[in-house]
């Protein structure tokens, strides 16, 4: 009889913390630079232990206040995927439970334990099925499937397999902007129908006119009023989620 151990994994929560600068108009992704091995030096996405006394969502939660300082509500986190490759670890076995987060604002960043940097990624579509996320020199793509699990080159890769947890995620968000576009948070409580065009056109899905956007994608949009008006002719509407 061949004889096959149980699997006891360590269970970590990463997440896709997701922000928009207004000032760029840029969507943009939290990455963190790893102080310890494995992947040491390596960018990575922010991760946790899961605690015996919580919940997974609580866990995403909670590292975003921890890291970022923000108490955000339950709504503000949304499940990705859980990654469970043996090979994902080099140094144990572990399982990632993977979270979105939406903030609602773009912050300055400082490193937390077990970072020695901390900095905002600005997304960009290559192609069609294809994004990069990139600060200054640094530019790391998403994949087409696990191509780069076994790089080295800590300037191409992103610890363990986050250049794939990313892939996922641009391509849930892409898949979702018609009926569940939660990345549209990023914008705040309320948003301007041209500000959630320009998200939707970042993940390739372009929309010519307010109106038409609006006719489009009106079950999911409640009108919330005006914004102030700084100048002449008609204030912009503002909308929200309806599930918000």
């Amino acid at each position: 009889m061949i004889y096959n151990p149980v699997a006891r994994p360590y269970i970590t929560v990463t997440n896709i913390v997701w922000s928009f600068d207004s000032n760029t108009q840029q969507i943009k992704v939290l990455l963190i630079k790893r102080e310890n091995q494995p992947f040491q030096s390596f960018w990575a996405l922010p991760e946790t232990l899961l605690r015996d006394d919580e919940s997974a969502h609580a866990a995403s939660l909670r590292l975003v206040k921890e890291r970022i300082g923000l108490d955000l509500p339950e709504i503000h986190a949304e499940q990705l995927a859980t990654f469970t490759a043996p090979e994902r670890n080099p140094d144990l076995r572990a399982l990632s439970l993977s979270y979105m987060v939406f903030l609602p604002q773009n912050l300055p960043l400082t490193p937390g334990p077990g970072a020695v940097d901390a900095a905002w990624f600005s997304l960009n579509q290559i192609s069609k099925h294809q994004f990069n996320f990139q600060n200054g020199n640094l530019k790391f793509k998403t994949l087409e499937d696990n191509e780069y699990l076994n790089d080295s080159n800590p300037n191409i890769r992103l610890a363990f397999d986050h250049n794939w947890i990313l892939t996922v995620a641009c391509h849930r968000i892409a898949n979702k902007l018609d009926y569940q576009p939660t990345i549209l948070l990023i914008l705040g409580s309320s948003f301007t129908l041209k500000l959630a065009r320009h998200i939707f056109e970042l993940f390739g899905q372009y929309e010519p006119d307010n109106s038409n956007f609006y006719q489009n994608h009106k079950k999911i949009l409640e009108p919330v009023g005006l914004v102030e008006s700084q100048g002449p002719g008609r204030p912009a509407k503002k909308y929200r989620l309806t599930s918000n």
